[in-house]
Order: C-alpha cells, then sequence, then structure tokens
C-alpha cells in the first residue's frame, strides 16, 4: 500500500464529528448587536431630541425635527458653550500632561530609588485612593483660596497633577522591566532622567496613552469643584456651562440641553479614538501585532 492510500485509509477512519464544520455562532453576533443598540440607545435618542423643539419631545416625535439650527443659536451663540468647551479642553490637557510626568516620577523613584520609608510613602499614596475629592473639597478650598489662586485656571489645574492612579499604574508597569535595562544605562552612565526618557518612556506609551484617557475624561467631567472655585463664567468648564442650559424653573428647553451634552461628548470620544490602541494595550486587553 502506497503512502497515499494509507494517508487516505486513515482518513476515512476518523469520527465524521471530527470533520464537520463548526458552525457559526450567530446567536453570539446577535447578543452583541442587541447589546450595542441598548448601550447607543440614549446616545441616538439625544441626538433625536437635539433637532427637536419642546412639543415635538413631549408628543414623542420619533423622527428628527427641523429646530436644529435654533438649538444650534441657543447653545453655542447665547450660552457661549464653545468658549466653556475651550477651558475644559486647556484644563483638562494641562492636568493630564502634569499627571503623566509627575506619575513617570513618582514610579521612577519607588521602584529605581532606595530611601527609607519607601514602601511607608507608598502606602500612604495608596490610601488617597480610597479619599474622593468630596471628602477634601472644603479644606482644599480653604487651601487654595489662601494661596490667592482662587477664580484662576492654576486652582483648576494645580491641585489635580498628583495622581496616586497614576504613581501606582507605572509602579506596577517599572517593576516588571527587567533591571537589565537599568544596569546597563548605569554601566553607560546615564543619569536617572536620561534613563527614564531614553528608556523608560519609548517602553510605556501603552501605559502613559491609557493613563491619559483616563485622566482626561476624569477632569473634563468635573464639576462640583470648577462651580466652588470659580466665580465667574469666563473661565468656567463645560460641565458647569451645560447646567446653564437648564434654563429656568418653570420651562426647560429640552432640544438645546440634548444638543449640548451632544456636543460636549465630542472632545473626550476623539481622545479615546486617537489613543484607544494604546489604552486597551495599557491594561492588556489585547494584544499588539
Amino acid at each position: 500500500m502506497t503512502t497515499i492510500e494509507s494517508a487516505t485509509a486513515i482518513t476515512a477512519d476518523l469520527p465524521r464529528e471530527k470533520t464537520r464544520i463548526i458552525p457559526k455562532r450567530w446567536w453570539a453576533h446577535l447578543f452583541l448587536l442587541a447589546a450595542c443598540f441598548i448601550i447607543g440607545l440614549p446616545l441616538f435618542y439625544a441626538m433625536l431630541v437635539a433637532t427637536q423643539t419642546n412639543s415635538q419631545v413631549f408628543n414623542y416625535q420619533f423622527t428628527p425635527g427641523d429646530s436644529l439650527a435654533y438649538n444650534w443659536n441657543i447653545v453655542m451663540n447665547q450660552n457661549k458653550l464653545g468658549n466653556y468647551m475651550v477651558n475644559s479642553v486647556f484644563v483638562a490637557v494641562m492636568v493630564t500632561i502634569g499627571k503623566t510626568v509627575l506619575s513617570l516620577l513618582a514610579g521612577l523613584a519607588f521602584i529605581y530609588f532606595r530611601f527609607p520609608g519607601k514602601w511607608i510613602l507608598f502606602f500612604f499614596v495608596l490610601l488617597t485612593l480610597m479619599m474622593p475629592t468630596e471628602i477634601l473639597v472644603i479644606a482644599l478650598f480653604r487651601f487654595v483660596n489662601a494661596l490667592g489662586m482662587g477664580n484662576t485656571y492654576q486652582a483648576l489645574i494645580i491641585p489635580f497633577i498628583a495622581s496616586a492612579t497614576g504613581a501606582f499604574l507605572f509602579r506596577q508597569h517599572f517593576a516588571n522591566i527587567p533591571a537589565e535595562f537599568s544596569e546597563a544605562a548605569q554601566l553607560d552612565g546615564a543619569t536617572p532622567l536620561q534613563f527614564l526618557y531614553k528608556v523608560l518612556v519609548p517602553m510605556s506609551w501603552n501605559t502613559i496613552g491609557a493613563l491619559a484617557v483616563i485622566q482626561f475624561v476624569y477632569v473634563w467631567n468635573m464639576y462640583l469643584w470648577p462651580v466652588l472655585i470659580m466665580q465667574g463664567p469666563e473661565k468656567q468648564v463645560v460641565q458647569v456651562g451645560l447646567r446653564t442650559l437648564i434654563g429656568g424653573d418653570i420651562a426647560v428647553s429640552y432640544g438645546p440641553m440634548m444638543l449640548g451634552a451632544v456636543i460636549a461628548t465630542i472632545p473626550p470620544l476623539i481622545v479615546f479614538i486617537a489613543l484607544q490602541k494604546q489604552f486597551m494595550s495599557g491594561f492588556a486587553l489585547t494584544r499588539d501585532k
């Protein structure tokens, strides 16, 4: 018997179940489509209401209205939402950059430096994760005003550039980098900052991108602290600006309110799309190809 005949005989003896093609799991795709529809339905409805008047909203009209231009004029021209968004973009970018730089330095210190009380200090850094901003807001308000930073951009930026989350994230990331890199940098005569800039940062872009997305969205959604520390509308942020779209206590304009909410989601969405690969890889949800 030839080799080809032997292989054919062996294949013929295999059970049918082994050679059967696995059917497509259409039900899984159907479930995912339904989940995406349920998640996206509120946003879709907000976009629909953004084109309508109050009467169309109350009549449950499920087709686009004809008031988009009118609502846009109220949002962008009368309520100046664009100015609020510019302020929020500036504050969010500055806080994100500051937090990233300080978190990189903290991670470098906790891994590559030896000093007394390092683990106690790291414990207190982690302890701040259990203390939300709302608990510290009164003391922070008095401290910032005592420094003369009330109603300034510094009051929105400086208190938030330190991040226990970022320090912990980079500390864990640097701990997984082989020690040979540090030893090779020391043999080459590199300073700690040179080692950070030339070795650690190029190996940490995914972690940096993940932290940038988290911090940008966090700062973008701040409401309580800007309400307390900022007295005028000139330097106020977008979340407070959205409050002005609600109107008075008697009549609420749902069209402009929903349009403003939809517009306010665009910058965080752009940041997430731009850093999506780094965000997913930074939390080990996907594999780099």
